[in-house]
């Protein structure tokens, strides 16, 4: 059995110019969703195994928050520059490649990848996965290479919780 988690990564900021894409910060309201939601899950889940994060500064500052209140070493955090992307082609090839070794993680990125992956690999249907939301997902398979659909087990969002 596998349980993968997918974070979309905290609210960014637009606010400066000449700021690459890759490396916009997370906004006020980021930051404290991130900590609201990763204090909330700490307490609710079974710590992953693992945690991965795209590259982009929003996603690992989002990551770098969830292991602080998951008391996740950041030296084991691992970062993954192709998840720096808008599709979920590099997000089903992290997923897939974990080391059979974990049998859950908690995998950080970006928006249309999310929304495919868990349409595609969860049960349950969703429109929209909003900035910090949180999607678990169960697979009954044994190695994460030949994970295919599986059962949505958790869905999370700030506003829930504010």
């Amino acid at each position: 059995m596998k349980t993968i988690y997918i974070v979309r990564h905290a609210k960014s900021s637009w606010e400066y110019d000449g700021v690459k894409d890759i490396d916009r910060p997370l906004k006020k309201r980021g930051i404290n969703d991130a900590h609201l939601l990763s204090k909330i899950l700490a307490k609710k889940l079974k710590k992953p195994d693992v945690f991965v994060s795209s590259s982009a500064n929003r996603a690992l500052h989002t990551a770098v928050i969830f292991c602080e209140n998951f008391d996740y070493p950041l030296s084991n955090l691992q970062i993954k520059r192709q998840l720096y992307s808008f599709s979920d082609g590099y997000l089903v090839k992290t997923v897939k490649a974990l080391d059979d070794g974990f049998s859950s993680a908690i995998v950080f990125s970006h928006d249309h990848g999310i929304n495919t992956f868990v349409n595609k690999f969860g049960n349950k249907p969703l429109a929209h996965v909003p900035t910090c939301g949180v999607i678990g997902i169960k697979f009954n398979e044994k190695h994460w290479k030949d994970i295919k659909k599986g059962t949505t087990v958790l869905v999370e969002f700030p506003k829930y919780h504010r």
